[in-house]
């Protein structure tokens, strides 16, 4: 009995550690304002059969994180905004107030990618779109240090955890 108590407590300490998003589900993110973004444009990543090797190595890297995520591509994608942070959102400086938020919403995949501000700093979460947290393991492309280096790797394509093209 002891050792099985040990094991469940270890899974659960594991799955504390490498489980869990930084960002509380937005159970409204349906009403968020569509943001007007190249990628919504589109309405969809690239295939994992694209050649993508001409596209900026953000969306290279992009595409192949959500091809580990979901074979074949993530398929459509949309850009949702928190109605009042729409002002800063298109301002591109990278200053949010707390409560901020902004969502990757992939579609076919039934997921969100959560961006969302405290103390002026962006935290990040993956949740399913019923509100299920997926923020897996470091390496897994889901975990907030994955997102964290993303989207602080890339200067020339993101200002304080928001991505996209720079004004």
């Amino acid at each position: 009995m002891k050792k099985l108590t040990a094991l469940a407590l270890g899974l659960l300490t594991a799955t504390t550690v490498f489980a869990g998003s930084e960002t509380p589900f937005p159970a409204d993110f349906k009403s968020y304002t569509h943001a007007s973004t190249p990628l919504t444009h589109i309405g969809a990543l690239p295939g994992c059969d694209a050649d993508v090797s001409s596209l900026p190595k953000i969306y290279q890297e992009t595409v192949s994180t959500y091809c580990a995520i979901k074979p074949g591509g993530p398929g459509k994608v949309d850009v949702l905004v928190k109605p009042s942070a729409m002002d800063a959102y298109k301002k591109r400086t990278g200053k949010f107030k707390d409560g901020d938020t902004f969502i990757l919403w992939l579609k076919d995949i039934k997921a969100i990618f959560v961006t969302t501000y405290k103390g002026g700093k962006p935290l990040y979460g993956a949740y399913t779109e019923d509100g299920k947290d997926i923020a897996g393991a470091p390496g897994s492309g889901l975990n907030p240090q994955d997102c964290r280096t993303c989207h602080t790797g890339y200067a020339a394509f993101c200002v304080n955890g928001q991505c996209g093209q720079q004004k």
